[in-house]
């Protein structure tokens, strides 16, 4: 759309309505409008575009029944205003006036995708020209998406990390999966990292409680350090019955605001660890021995680290390109995305941060803009199950039912985003399997032979 975000739209095919009803396709013919384009930059273009009178007349009639519907006029009832009646009264100027703004984003939107400008930021209008009954001219000076020269990506090399697995890579997931077969015994002693605990916790701001900072009775880990920055160095040598204060940052409060936090122990549980032999084997999986139990863990850890070479290449390659390409950016729009991430925290005037910001958002246009120009090389197309896929896993990430995270997405206004997204994953894909990918050591990786097979556990940075 011509007066959306940055993210472009992709070709997608057609997916059945009872699989997911968040995509509708409109397929329309529309008239061609007398225009002409101008390159001002490799990121902005003007648009000249001319309106002959007949092509304003919806327009114009639609303005005569919103203006009669907001004038009061004797004898007359709202809505019901004649347009002879109204130019009188209120003057064909200002029915004029909304007639154009309203025709505007129409025509220029007609003009763009005719000239196919794939616009980024917001357009700049300026009328030239308007001749009631015969014409209105107008340009429009726009931030437009960059050409971007892609390399052969046949003749790229990108290096990745050795897929080592150590002794403590081993020892360490057979630690993790001990800790499923622990049992929790309570104990009269302080707590230490490792320990659970029973905790009431009660958060306050100059004294009063606050509006949803008090829970009870939760079940903490010790060390984990999944709650309030602060609460396992306070936990840590209290018994049941104690109670203790500390400061911390309150998550929901303005940026940067502090308070006090209560924390009541109520009870303290060690957990008991099985013994590893091959008792525990037997318990714990299908084999026999701690031997075996070792030695199908190294062969799984393996492969994992493989298949996140893939990923680790993903990641190098796109740098790689992002730093030696050039790939133009228009300075307005990363000082509107500069701005829209700083005024909410109250450091528009904060140099440091706004130059470590304006880095980042660069990065990610020029990211954007690198992708889909892969995307349109390569005529990536996104179907059905792929859309669906992605729509699984993202829904899984933020812990939502899949429906519920897509009625979300359409609610707002996301689902092109997700349509891009997956296209660029798919292009990005596409060219590392053109790359050559070598490890530290000089071996070549095949990462169609890393592909996971059915039934198989992978990392989500594999996955992505």
């Amino acid at each position: 759309a011509c007066f959306g975000s940055r993210r472009s739209g992709v070709r997608i095919s057609p997916p059945r309505p009872e699989v997911l009803k968040l995509l509708v396709i409109n397929i329309y013919k529309e008239q061609s409008v007398k225009s002409s384009v101008e390159t001002l930059s490799p990121t902005r273009v003007r648009l000249d575009i001319e309106v002959e009178f007949a092509e304003l007349k919806d327009h114009v009639d639609a303005a005569y029944k919103k203006v009669a519907t907001q004038v009061n006029i004797p004898g007359f009832r709202k809505g019901k205003v004649p347009a002879a009646m109204i130019d009188q009264r209120v003057g064909r100027g200002t029915v004029i006036d909304e007639a154009i703004n309203s025709a505007l984003p129409e025509f220029y939107g007609k003009a763009a995708r005719e000239h196919t400008v794939l616009v980024v930021g917001r357009p700049e209008v300026d009328i030239k020209e308007f001749i009631d009954h015969e014409k209105l001219h107008f340009t429009v000076e726009v931030d437009v998406r960059p050409e971007v020269t892609l390399p052969d990506f046949s003749k790229i090399t990108i290096e990745v990390p050795d897929a080592v697995v150590t002794d403590s890579d081993i020892q360490e997931q057979i630690d993790e999966l001990a800790k499923r077969f622990g049992t929790l015994t309570t104990v009269e002693r302080a707590a230490k990292d490792g320990d659970f605990v029973t905790i009431d916790l009660m958060a306050k701001i100059n004294g009063e409680e606050i509006d949803g900072g008090k829970a009870s009775d939760i079940s903490y880990e010790v060390g984990s350090n999944r709650m309030i920055d602060g609460l396992d160095a306070t936990l840590v040598g209290l018994v049941a019955g104690d109670t203790k204060t500390f400061n911390t940052q309150l998550v929901g409060q303005a940026d940067g605001e502090t308070g006090d936090v209560d924390v009541a122990v109520k009870v303290v549980k060690e957990r008991i660890l099985p013994e590893i032999d091959d008792a525990f084997a037997k318990l714990a999986s299908e084999f026999d021995t701690l031997a075996e139990l070792k030695a199908d863990t190294a062969t799984r850890l393996e492969r994992l680290k493989k298949m996140e070479q893939g990923a680790q290449a993903r990641d190098l390659l796109l740098e790689k390109l992002i730093t030696d390409l050039d790939i133009p950016v228009p300075d307005k729009l990363v000082e509107d995305e500069v701005n829209a991430h700083l005024e909410p925290e109250g450091r528009l005037e904060d140099a440091a941060h706004r130059a470590e910001v304006d880095l980042e958002v660069r990065t990610s246009i020029k990211s954007d803009f690198l992708l889909d120009s892969i995307v349109k090389a390569e005529a990536v197309e996104v179907n059905e199950m792929e859309l669906t896929e992605y729509l699984v896993r993202q829904s899984q990430r933020y812990g939502m039912a899949p429906e519920q995270f897509a009625q979300e997405l359409q609610k707002q206004g996301q689902i092109a985003t997700l349509v891009a997204e997956v296209a660029r994953s798919k292009a990005l894909a596409g060219v590392l399997g053109r790359i050559t990918i070598k490890d530290a050591s000089g071996t070549t990786i095949d990462l169609e032979a890393l592909r996971p097979q059915a039934g198989e556990a992978i990392s989500e940075e594999a996955a992505e």
